[in-house]
């Protein structure tokens, strides 16, 4: 065929087989166009999963009567005008792209009224060009969307059934209702109202929108972040390790207000979630990045899902850093009630929480104020010279084992008799259950504990301080030479720096050859060559990488379980105290290196209720 102009609509379809998947796929391109006129309440109205009408209704700026024919026109747009607009984009939409397209593959009305004007007009897609007609109509827009597909059959027939389309638009307006708290979203499918979210100003308004988006259980696990640094900022929340999920349908990210599926931000929060949950789960998130417009490419995907940063391992390591410091404060504390499942206790009670509370803390505080006071009397003067020594494996955990014994702080010789809500947030040991447990006492109910998992804990937070230093090397007697590819080369002769920090002493040895010379004195014995490869790649495509890293802190999480004390190990009050105090102090001790939990509270209404209490 000779080389040809293509024809308009043959064009505007290609474009749409780039912007327009599904029914979703409109209902986001309008949201996005209505968020960018400065809407404050939006309304989306469906028929047959969006397939047979999508109907987009918001309060925004409007378009003007002479405006409203060049809307349907390819590459117009009211967002951009020149080179330096496109670097500093702020809006969701800018190619202009979206309403041609989607006109060209459906029949598609639009009615806008701008603020002030006598009367609104309207315009069918159909219709000649520039040729709008007056409606009535309130300040702002609709756009109407039928029939999708219905000149294009072959699309027609990838569409899935018409419930599995509209989880998919709802999946994309919760995304949407995440990013803009300020503005209010309503949803109907086939005439019945799905939800409708007013708009949230205060943090409790917010906090209450991702409970209903995200789910209640969400909602009780979060860590709150707000980091700012160097020009990038950080908010948002975190799930709590014990919160995780078997998929990644929970996790948020969000750039300058704009949802992302990005590779490098979620590479960043799984390296933060990965000492603390799990193989195979994942955590749950919505955050919010914020950085300089022109220190990221929004325009390096068609549905711009995908981004482009300019430094991409400094955007990297602050949001790792960010999260991981938040992660670091999941350990026991008097407002935490453990990270232990809670079902079984829910489940169970769930007849018992409907049944009358009053007098419940009447009747049973003195009781339990009493116990408390008996307790902390009863306890052993000579805790204060005790410790948690010889709590590992016969011979102790010695170089391993981090902290000395003296270092170690038990209980008070005297717990306070009278005061007992001045205990620490585990109490003071009571027993032993079948070698495995600590039964713990505090000012509000008991605590359980599982010893091993957290003495693991502990153990491996003191051996990752050795991470804190350059590693020790051990030279290679004889140098391990190996071929690699011209691109490899030049790459580890240009993070030569970045190997040595990391205790891999790396030379160029021919133009395809390198030879590694030293080796982490902790790795001996490990494939060296596939861990040089992997970092390798991760240099080349972010520029930074925590392979060694991880592989030592793998190698001390297995010491430290190994080491941790066991199952049937008799323990002493004291040294069961000491291990209560050092889990107050440690990071990360809600879970063990395995993402196993390590302790759970019970306060006195919750053994109220077990037993039916004061009802």
């Amino acid at each position: 065929m000779p080389i040809q102009i293509l024809p308009d609509e043959l064009v505007n379809q290609i474009a749409a087989g780039e912007v327009i998947e599904r029914p979703a796929s409109v209902v986001k391109e309008l949201v996005e166009n209505a968020l960018d006129a400065g809407a404050g309440r939006i309304g989306v109205e469906l028929e047959q999963g969006g397939a047979a009408l999508i109907r987009v209704r918001d309060d925004g700026r409007g378009i003007a009567p002479e405006e409203i024919g060049l809307a349907l026109a390819r590459h117009a747009t009211s967002k951009i005008a020149t080179l330096e607009d496109l670097e500093h984009i702020a809006t969701l939409g800018f190619r202009g792209e979206a309403l041609p397209s989607i006109a060209s593959v459906s029949r598609l009305s639009l009615v806008s009224r701008t603020a002030g004007a006598m009367h609104a007009w309207a315009l069918e897609a159909a219709a000649a060009p520039g040729a709008p007609s007056p409606a009535s109509h309130p300040p702002g827009t609709t756009i109407e969307v039928r029939e999708l597909f219905y000149n294009v059959p072959a699309r027609r027939k990838f569409l899935r059934s018409e419930a599995t389309e509209f989880q998919h638009i709802l999946r994309m307006l919760e995304r949407l209702a995440l990013s803009r708290f300020e503005v209010g979203f309503s949803l109907a499918h086939n005439g019945r109202p799905v939800f409708s979210l007013p708009p949230a100003s205060t943090v409790a308004e917010r906090l209450a929108r991702v409970a209903k988006l995200c789910g209640e259980d969400f909602a009780a696990h979060l860590l709150e972040v707000e980091e700012r640094a160097g020009g990038l900022e950080l908010t948002g929340w975190l799930a709590r390790p014990t919160f995780s999920r078997s998929q990644s349908d929970l996790q948020f990210t969000f750039l300058n207000g704009r949802y992302v599926r990005d590779k490098l931000l979620a590479g960043a929060a799984r390296l933060a979630y990965q000492d603390v949950l799990f193989n195979g789960r994942f955590g749950a998130y919505v955050l919010y990045l914020s950085l300089d417009p022109t220190a990221v490419d929004v325009n390096a995907h068609p549905q711009k899902l995908e981004v482009r940063f300019r430094e991409s391992r400094r955007v990297h390591e602050f949001v790792f850093r960010t999260l991981e410091r938040a992660l670091a404060g999941t350990r026991p504390s008097m407002e935490s009630a453990g990270s232990a499942p809670r079902d079984w206790l829910t489940g169970s009670l769930e007849h018992a929480a409907t049944a009358p509370r009053q007098g419940l803390f009447a009747l049973r505080e003195p009781v339990g104020e009493r116990a408390a006071a008996e307790v902390y009397r009863s306890l052993p003067g000579e805790l204060g010279a005790h410790a948690l020594s010889g709590v590992g494996e016969p011979g102790g955990p010695g170089v391993a084992g981090g902290a000395a014994a003296s270092e170690l702080e038990p209980a008070p010789d005297d717990a306070p008799a009278g005061a007992p809500a001045d205990a620490p947030p585990l109490g003071y040991a009571l027993a032993q259950l079948h070698g495995a447990y600590i039964l713990s006492q505090t000012a509000q109910g008991i605590v359980l504990v599982d010893m091993h998992a957290a003495h693991e804990r502990i153990l491996y937070e003191q051996l990752k301080q050795l991470l804190a230093h350059p590693p020790a090397r051990q030279q290679l007697l004889v140098p391990l030479v190996f071929s690699v590819s011209t691109a490899e080369a030049e790459v580890a002769e240009e993070h030569r720096e970045e190997f040595a920090a990391l205790g891999l002493e790396l030379d160029r040895f021919g133009p395809e050859e390198l030879a590694l010379r030293s080796l982490p004195s902790l790795l001996i014995g490990r494939d060296a060559l596939a861990l040089v490869r992997d970092v390798l790649a991760d240099l080349a495509a972010e520029g930074g990488s925590r392979r060694v890293q991880a592989a030592i802190e793998q190698l001390l999480a297995t010491r430290a379980c190994h080491t941790a004390i066991r199952a049937h190990r008799t323990l002493s009050l004291a040294e069961m105290n000491a291990l209560l105090r050092e889990m107050e102090r440690t990071p990360r001790a809600d879970q063990c290196n395995h993402g196993r939990p390590t302790w759970v509270r019970l306060s006195m209404a919750e053994l109220d209720r077990l037993f039916l209490r004061g009802r």
